[in-house]
């Protein structure tokens, strides 16, 4: 059973359809529970990255999903803010520690030709093989939105997408996968890429 972490923020009814219409049994929570008998997890998010820390403090869930993943080594994937939320720290909403499963930071985009908002479809690039993308060719297309970017320190980014600047779009560490655009929403290759994951 895969777990999608309810922490008051973001599209879960979304990802729960997704999972749905790829035939994998999910499940909404935040019940210590349900996380704990989950064999993976799914951390969404759409806001800011300090509300996101905040409603992990707040629900009892910021201990509970460390020692899942880094003591228990559950696969986990986080989308969006939740990809963010796994970094050591985050500017957006006045900036606050995050979960530190990986070494990286969230910043904003600093553009001077480009809108603050990395909104719609874009294509991205593999910086190394993951098996998130088994089937996913090279440059496929997959939906961003977004105005934080995660600035990795070490080598774990998966893929790449260019905003005046070739910024992480996923990366993979261990049990640890992470994608900053929205698989939910990205038709049959975001569907493919979560059957990769649920199929781990």
């Amino acid at each position: 059973m895969i777990c999608i972490v309810d922490y008051k923020l973001g599209n879960l009814r979304s990802i729960f359809k997704a999972f749905e219409a790829i035939n994998k049994k999910v499940i909404i929570s935040q019940s210590e529970t349900d996380i704990t008998n989950a064999s993976k997890l799914i951390l969404p998010g759409v806001g800011s990255f300090y509300q996101g820390m905040q409603n992990l403090y707040n629900l009892n869930l910021f201990d509970l999903l460390k020692y899942e993943v880094l003591n228990k080594k559950k696969p986990i994937l986080g989308i969006c803010l939740g990809m963010q939320l796994f970094c050591k720290y985050g500017y957006e909403g006045g900036g606050c520690k995050g979960l530190s499963f990986v070494d990286a930071e969230v910043l904003q985009f600093n553009l001077k030709k480009e809108k603050l908002l990395h909104s719609g479809w874009d294509n991205i690039s593999y910086a190394q093989e993951s098996i998130l993308f088994k089937d996913i060719k090279d440059c496929s297309d997959f939906y961003f939105v977004h105005s934080y970017y995660v600035k990795c320190n070490e080598s774990i980014e998966s893929s790449f997408c260019n905003y005046e600047f070739n910024f992480c779009a996923s990366f993979e560490k261990d049990n640890i996968f992470a994608t900053q655009f929205h698989p939910e929403k990205s038709q049959k290759l975001g569907l493919k890429l979560l059957e990769n994951f649920a199929n781990l």
